[in-house]
């Protein structure tokens, strides 16, 4: 089939170049005119506007949504829908809210436009190992775009999992699993770096990828981290987040659901961002006032 691909970044040029390696017509479009050019380049076809792309697809026309969630993704699915007609179907993709989903569900409906949100996990290696695809949205709207999702997703890595919302929800709690487990793999290794043992942690790293109960896809990428850079020179810690753990942890509240490790986890990440604590300052001095603890000087 072919597809509408808005945002050639590090996860829609990967996308639609495994749509168009398996035989589908892929138009193509980014504000930046160089990545639409390499898009074409590997056999896109290109548009250099939204009234282009959309004047390139047949209907019903099937256009993904791969920006920036929050207002860019807002922006693109307003100018997108005053461009199509009834019957076409405007897939989500991004990291948008899940309550974001099922707004934009229902406002399109009004326009007799379909609407699929994607949670897409994958990365950059997506484009080799397939996506694990999260959607959400009416039957009708999803089987649309079936052979999309099939072929953009490694075998069992596709689940239509509920009504719209749902495909950001999942996706969202995803996230905040891989929260927790980036923290403890962290900490451990800060634990094991910090013994008296003076332990090579990428050969603990390698050793634990076989056989051993914690080996998973992310310590396969640590040790090949710990390759590179041994001893990871030159990364500094600080630590983004990109919403997702964030509203995990604002679901929780509401759910009255107990999650203290996504929710330290979090936490844990703000505090890396910080060059000097100004709460612990704040118990030095308290400790200095009622038990004369030493305080060390800036």
């Amino acid at each position: 089939m072919e597809l509408g691909m808005i945002g050639l970044g590090r996860m829609g040029g990967n996308m639609a170049q495994r749509l168009h390696q398996r035989g589908h017509r892929i138009v193509v479009y980014d504000q930046a005119r160089q990545a639409v050019d390499q898009a074409a380049a590997w056999g896109a076809v290109a548009a250099y506007s939204l009234e282009e792309m959309v004047a390139k697809l047949e209907v019903p026309r099937v256009v993904w949504v791969m920006v920036p969630a929050g207002t860019a993704t807002e922006d693109t699915i307003e100018q997108l829908a005053t461009r199509l007609q009834p019957g076409d179907l405007i897939i989500d993709g991004g990291n948008s809210n899940f309550r974001d989903g099922m707004r934009r569900a229902a406002t399109l409906a009004q326009q007799h436009l379909r609407f699929v949100d994607a949670g897409t996990s994958g990365g950059i290696w997506g484009l080799e190992n397939g996506y694990c695809l999260m959607v959400g949205g009416t039957p009708e709207a999803v089987e649309m775009a079936r052979p999309i999702f099939v072929d953009l997703a490694p075998k069992d890595g596709f689940l239509h999992v509920g009504p719209a919302g749902s495909g950001h929800f999942v996706k969202m709690v995803h996230n905040g699993i891989e929260y927790g487990l980036l923290a403890a793999y962290g900490e451990g290794f800060e634990i094991l770096r910090a013994s008296a043992f003076s332990l090579d942690l990428p050969a603990v790293a390698e050793l634990w990828r076989h056989g051993s109960v914690v080996r998973s896809w992310l310590l396969d990428l640590l040790s090949d981290a710990y390759s590179k850079n041994p001893n990871l020179e030159g990364i500094r810690g600080y630590v983004e987040d990109s919403g997702e753990g964030r509203w995990t942890v604002d679901e929780a509240i509401r759910e009255n659901v107990p999650a203290p490790v996504i929710t330290l986890s979090l936490l844990q990440r703000l505090a890396s961002r910080q060059d000097e604590s100004y709460s612990a300052r704040v118990i030095a001095a308290l400790r200095n006032e009622f038990g004369g603890h030493a305080v060390k000087s800036q």
